[in-house]
Protein backbone atom coordinates (compact mmCIF):
# COMPACT_ATOMS: atom_id res chain seq x y z
CA UNK A 1 0.00 0.00 0.00
CA UNK A 2 1.43 3.42 -1.11
CA UNK A 3 1.99 6.24 1.76
CA UNK A 4 -0.52 9.14 1.53
CA UNK A 5 1.39 12.00 2.38
CA UNK A 6 -1.20 14.29 2.00
CA UNK A 7 -2.60 16.21 5.21
CA UNK A 8 -5.61 15.43 7.26
CA UNK A 9 -7.98 16.73 9.86
CA UNK A 10 -10.88 15.47 12.29
CA UNK A 11 -13.29 17.71 12.10
CA UNK A 12 -15.91 16.94 14.70
CA UNK A 13 -17.70 13.94 12.74
CA UNK A 14 -16.20 14.80 9.48
CA UNK A 15 -12.50 12.95 8.04
CA UNK A 16 -10.35 15.87 5.86
CA UNK A 17 -7.77 15.25 3.81
CA UNK A 18 -5.39 17.26 1.05
CA UNK A 19 -7.13 20.60 -0.03
CA UNK A 20 -10.69 19.85 1.94
CA UNK A 21 -8.14 20.69 5.31
CA UNK A 22 -8.44 23.87 6.80
CA UNK A 23 -6.00 26.07 7.89
CA UNK A 24 -7.59 27.43 10.73
CA UNK A 25 -9.34 25.75 13.83
CA UNK A 26 -13.27 27.52 14.78
CA UNK A 27 -12.15 28.51 18.03
CA UNK A 28 -9.39 30.25 15.91
CA UNK A 29 -11.39 31.99 13.21
CA UNK A 30 -14.42 32.77 15.93
CA UNK A 31 -11.31 34.85 18.25
CA UNK A 32 -9.72 36.50 15.20
CA UNK A 33 -12.06 37.50 12.82
CA UNK A 34 -14.03 41.20 13.01
CA UNK A 35 -16.30 41.03 10.54
CA UNK A 36 -19.75 43.38 10.08
CA UNK A 37 -21.51 43.93 13.56
CA UNK A 38 -25.08 45.04 11.96
CA UNK A 39 -25.64 41.03 12.80
CA UNK A 40 -26.24 42.25 16.45
CA UNK A 41 -29.09 44.10 15.67
CA UNK A 42 -31.31 42.09 13.88
CA UNK A 43 -34.34 39.90 15.02
CA UNK A 44 -32.38 36.80 14.92
CA UNK A 45 -30.03 37.74 17.26
CA UNK A 46 -32.84 40.00 19.51
CA UNK A 47 -34.33 36.36 19.83
CA UNK A 48 -31.57 34.77 21.70
CA UNK A 49 -31.28 38.06 23.73
CA UNK A 50 -34.89 37.50 24.88
CA UNK A 51 -34.26 34.36 25.31
CA UNK A 52 -31.78 34.65 27.88
CA UNK A 53 -33.66 37.22 29.66
CA UNK A 54 -36.30 34.48 30.23
CA UNK A 55 -33.60 31.89 31.44
CA UNK A 56 -31.70 34.08 33.69
CA UNK A 57 -35.63 35.03 34.97
CA UNK A 58 -36.39 31.88 35.50
CA UNK A 59 -33.03 30.56 37.24
CA UNK A 60 -32.82 33.06 39.30
CA UNK A 61 -36.49 33.18 40.57
CA UNK A 62 -37.21 29.66 40.58
CA UNK A 63 -37.09 28.92 44.27
CA UNK A 64 -38.30 32.72 45.68
CA UNK A 65 -41.63 31.02 47.25
CA UNK A 66 -44.21 32.68 48.15
CA UNK A 67 -44.00 36.49 47.10
CA UNK A 68 -46.53 39.91 46.25
CA UNK A 69 -45.48 42.45 43.99
CA UNK A 70 -45.96 45.96 45.06
CA UNK A 71 -46.06 48.71 42.19
CA UNK A 72 -45.85 52.19 43.03
CA UNK A 73 -44.39 55.44 41.36
CA UNK A 74 -40.80 56.04 41.20
CA UNK A 75 -41.73 59.54 41.96
CA UNK A 76 -43.03 59.46 45.22
CA UNK A 77 -40.87 61.63 47.74
CA UNK A 78 -39.75 59.67 50.80
CA UNK A 79 -41.95 62.37 53.33
CA UNK A 80 -44.97 61.39 51.72
CA UNK A 81 -47.41 59.04 53.23
CA UNK A 82 -46.94 56.44 50.19
CA UNK A 83 -43.53 55.93 50.98
CA UNK A 84 -44.04 55.19 54.63
CA UNK A 85 -47.13 53.31 53.47
CA UNK A 86 -44.68 50.97 50.89
CA UNK A 87 -42.38 50.56 53.97
CA UNK A 88 -44.64 49.32 56.63
CA UNK A 89 -46.37 47.13 53.68
CA UNK A 90 -43.40 45.16 52.53
CA UNK A 91 -42.67 44.46 56.39
CA UNK A 92 -45.73 42.76 57.54
CA UNK A 93 -45.55 41.33 54.17
CA UNK A 94 -42.44 39.79 55.07
CA UNK A 95 -43.71 38.84 58.51
CA UNK A 96 -46.76 37.04 56.39
CA UNK A 97 -44.23 34.61 55.06
CA UNK A 98 -43.99 36.31 51.34
CA UNK A 99 -40.87 37.93 49.29
CA UNK A 100 -41.50 41.26 48.30
CA UNK A 101 -41.21 41.80 44.32
CA UNK A 102 -41.06 45.68 42.65
CA UNK A 103 -39.97 46.86 39.83
CA UNK A 104 -35.91 47.98 41.57
CA UNK A 105 -36.71 51.63 41.17
CA UNK A 106 -36.55 54.85 43.07
CA UNK A 107 -39.85 56.21 45.05
CA UNK A 108 -42.40 53.62 45.88
CA UNK A 109 -40.65 50.73 44.61
CA UNK A 110 -37.88 51.24 47.22
CA UNK A 111 -40.38 51.97 50.32
CA UNK A 112 -41.51 48.45 49.42
CA UNK A 113 -38.13 47.05 49.06
CA UNK A 114 -36.82 49.04 52.18
CA UNK A 115 -39.61 47.82 54.54
CA UNK A 116 -38.79 44.02 53.27
CA UNK A 117 -34.76 44.32 53.69
CA UNK A 118 -35.34 45.70 57.05
CA UNK A 119 -37.40 43.01 58.38
CA UNK A 120 -35.48 40.29 57.31
CA UNK A 121 -37.03 39.00 54.69
CA UNK A 122 -36.59 38.91 50.38
CA UNK A 123 -36.57 41.96 48.80
CA UNK A 124 -36.76 41.19 44.65
CA UNK A 125 -36.44 43.91 42.25
CA UNK A 126 -37.35 43.41 38.64
CA UNK A 127 -34.96 46.90 37.06
CA UNK A 128 -35.92 47.58 33.05
CA UNK A 129 -32.96 49.60 30.89
CA UNK A 130 -34.82 53.02 30.87
CA UNK A 131 -32.83 56.50 29.58
CA UNK A 132 -33.81 57.95 32.59
CA UNK A 133 -33.57 55.67 35.83
CA UNK A 134 -30.52 55.21 37.25
CA UNK A 135 -30.76 51.75 37.88
CA UNK A 136 -32.22 49.24 41.30
CA UNK A 137 -32.43 50.75 44.60
CA UNK A 138 -30.37 49.93 47.65
CA UNK A 139 -32.64 48.01 49.60
CA UNK A 140 -32.91 45.04 46.64
CA UNK A 141 -30.72 41.97 47.68
CA UNK A 142 -32.37 39.83 44.50
CA UNK A 143 -32.01 42.01 40.93
CA UNK A 144 -32.12 41.04 37.85
CA UNK A 145 -32.37 43.99 34.96
CA UNK A 146 -34.24 43.66 31.61
CA UNK A 147 -33.84 45.03 28.03
CA UNK A 148 -37.59 43.93 26.87
CA UNK A 149 -40.82 44.86 29.12
CA UNK A 150 -42.62 41.37 28.53
CA UNK A 151 -40.22 39.19 29.55
CA UNK A 152 -39.96 41.81 32.97
CA UNK A 153 -43.88 41.28 33.01
CA UNK A 154 -43.84 37.63 32.68
CA UNK A 155 -41.12 37.85 35.70
CA UNK A 156 -43.73 39.55 38.20
CA UNK A 157 -46.77 37.25 36.98
CA UNK A 158 -45.27 34.07 36.83
CA UNK A 159 -43.67 34.58 40.38
CA UNK A 160 -46.25 36.67 42.19
CA UNK A 161 -49.36 35.66 44.09
CA UNK A 162 -50.92 39.12 44.88
CA UNK A 163 -50.33 42.31 43.06
CA UNK A 164 -50.51 45.59 45.39
CA UNK A 165 -50.39 48.94 43.68
CA UNK A 166 -49.49 52.57 45.65
CA UNK A 167 -49.80 55.72 44.36
CA UNK A 168 -48.22 55.54 40.77
CA UNK A 169 -48.25 56.89 37.32
CA UNK A 170 -47.99 55.50 33.65
CA UNK A 171 -45.77 52.48 34.80
CA UNK A 172 -48.02 51.61 37.70
CA UNK A 173 -51.38 51.68 35.28
CA UNK A 174 -49.57 49.28 32.93
CA UNK A 175 -48.88 46.84 35.46
CA UNK A 176 -52.36 47.22 36.59
CA UNK A 177 -54.39 46.85 33.92
CA UNK A 178 -51.62 44.04 32.78
CA UNK A 179 -52.62 42.40 36.22
CA UNK A 180 -56.53 43.23 35.83
CA UNK A 181 -56.98 42.00 31.89
CA UNK A 182 -54.95 38.50 32.84
CA UNK A 183 -57.32 38.00 36.09
CA UNK A 184 -60.35 39.00 33.86
CA UNK A 185 -59.21 36.09 31.18
CA UNK A 186 -58.30 33.65 33.65
CA UNK A 187 -54.81 33.39 32.33
CA UNK A 188 -54.30 33.49 36.28
CA UNK A 189 -56.35 32.53 38.92
CA UNK A 190 -56.64 33.46 42.88
CA UNK A 191 -54.85 36.50 42.50
CA UNK A 192 -55.90 39.46 44.31
CA UNK A 193 -55.38 42.93 43.10
CA UNK A 194 -55.63 45.88 46.04
CA UNK A 195 -55.08 49.21 45.41
CA UNK A 196 -53.88 51.47 48.70
CA UNK A 197 -54.95 54.91 49.04
CA UNK A 198 -58.41 55.37 48.59
CA UNK A 199 -58.54 58.91 48.12
CA UNK A 200 -55.50 58.41 45.35
CA UNK A 201 -57.91 56.10 43.27
CA UNK A 202 -61.47 57.11 43.62
CA UNK A 203 -60.97 59.01 40.23
CA UNK A 204 -60.14 55.63 38.48
CA UNK A 205 -63.11 53.62 40.25
CA UNK A 206 -65.80 56.09 39.33
CA UNK A 207 -64.06 56.34 36.06
CA UNK A 208 -64.60 52.53 35.81
CA UNK A 209 -67.92 52.68 37.09
CA UNK A 210 -69.61 55.77 35.78
CA UNK A 211 -67.75 55.41 32.69
CA UNK A 212 -67.07 52.16 31.17
CA UNK A 213 -69.08 49.75 33.14
CA UNK A 214 -71.71 52.05 32.58
CA UNK A 215 -71.67 52.07 28.55
CA UNK A 216 -71.20 48.15 28.57
CA UNK A 217 -66.89 48.64 27.76
CA UNK A 218 -67.06 46.04 31.08
CA UNK A 219 -69.30 44.15 33.21
CA UNK A 220 -70.09 45.59 36.37
CA UNK A 221 -68.77 42.68 38.38
CA UNK A 222 -65.47 43.22 36.71
CA UNK A 223 -65.13 45.95 38.74
CA UNK A 224 -64.92 43.20 41.83
CA UNK A 225 -61.33 42.38 40.31
CA UNK A 226 -59.86 45.37 42.41
CA UNK A 227 -60.14 46.34 45.74
CA UNK A 228 -59.40 49.74 47.17
CA UNK A 229 -58.14 50.35 50.90
CA UNK A 230 -56.06 52.15 53.23
CA UNK A 231 -55.67 48.83 55.92
CA UNK A 232 -52.79 47.59 55.35
CA UNK A 233 -53.51 44.49 57.15
CA UNK A 234 -56.79 43.66 54.80
CA UNK A 235 -54.07 43.92 52.09
CA UNK A 236 -51.98 41.04 53.98
CA UNK A 237 -55.07 39.26 54.52
CA UNK A 238 -56.28 39.14 51.29
CA UNK A 239 -52.94 37.59 50.08
CA UNK A 240 -52.19 35.28 52.72
CA UNK A 241 -55.65 33.83 51.85
CA UNK A 242 -54.36 33.89 47.76
CA UNK A 243 -51.97 31.87 49.38
CA UNK A 244 -53.80 29.23 51.14
CA UNK A 245 -55.78 29.06 47.62
CA UNK A 246 -52.83 28.09 45.99
CA UNK A 247 -51.50 26.09 48.30
CA UNK A 248 -55.10 23.85 48.08
CA UNK A 249 -54.74 24.02 44.21
CA UNK A 250 -51.14 22.66 44.13
CA UNK A 251 -51.85 20.26 46.50
CA UNK A 252 -55.11 17.72 45.86
CA UNK A 253 -55.23 16.58 49.41
CA UNK A 254 -56.39 19.72 50.57
CA UNK A 255 -58.81 19.93 47.77
CA UNK A 256 -62.67 21.73 48.92
CA UNK A 257 -64.74 19.36 50.77
CA UNK A 258 -61.94 16.34 51.05
CA UNK A 259 -60.28 15.28 54.56
CA UNK A 260 -56.66 15.14 54.87
CA UNK A 261 -55.89 11.56 54.03
CA UNK A 262 -59.02 10.53 52.38
CA UNK A 263 -58.72 8.35 49.22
Amino acid sequence: MVADDRPAQRKGPLFLRGSRVDRSTTDQRLLDQRGPTDWVHTDPWRVLRIQSEFVEGFGALAELGPAIAVFGSARTRRDEPAYADGVELGRRLVDAGFAVITGGGPGAMEAANKGAHEAGGVSVGLGIELPFETGLNDYVDLGLNFRYFFARKTMFVKYSQGFVALPGGMGTLDELFEALTLVQTQKVTSFPVMLIGSDYWSGLIGWLQDTVAASGKIAARELDLIEVTDDLDLVVERMAAAREAHEREDDPERAPGREVGDR
